[in-house]
């Protein structure tokens, strides 16, 4: 018997960070996204969840304005984590985008946050996000973000 499923929504975006701190003070004081709630996961729950033996991890949640979620997680142990320099061409590499509704404006406010444009602002010409201005941002961690700004 075939039995049938279906995506129902999505709900979090997660994202492995080195120091849960700076990355809550960018998300929450520069971005303006709102807590939800932290949680420290150890033991089996963390390694049968995540398949990583000796997972620890502290971790926050974060709401956007529409209820889409990003969860910060920032491994304890196992000691033999990797940091890796994935850039947006590597496979493996996954980006976030939101929409903004001024592009210049939160470009000055990430200046000063340890994050910066990788690029420069674009307007895409072609296809269903035609108008939109958009442009890459990366954290020290090689974390990246979409902006995108309707036209």
């Amino acid at each position: 018997m075939n039995k049938q499923f279906r995506i129902i929504a999505g709900d979090h975006t997660g994202i492995t960070v080195s120091n849960l701190e700076r990355s809550l003070a960018f998300w929450c004081d520069v971005l303006g996204f709102e807590l939800s709630h932290t949680a420290h996961q150890t033991g089996e729950l963390a390694e049968e969840i995540t398949g990583v033996a000796g997972a620890e991890i502290k971790l926050a949640v974060l709401k956007t304005p529409d209820g889409h979620k990003v969860e910060l997680l920032e491994y304890l142990a196992p000691p033999d984590r990797k940091h890796s320099d994935v850039r947006p061409c590597d496979v493996g590499h996954v980006h976030v985008a939101l929409l903004v509704d001024d592009l210049d404006t939160i470009l000055e406010k990430i200046a000063g946050s340890g994050w910066k444009a990788a690029g420069k602002p674009q307007i895409l010409k072609t296809g269903p996000n035609a108008g939109k201005r958009v442009v890459y941002v990366r954290d020290p961690d090689g974390t990246t973000i979409e902006f995108m700004q309707p036209p």
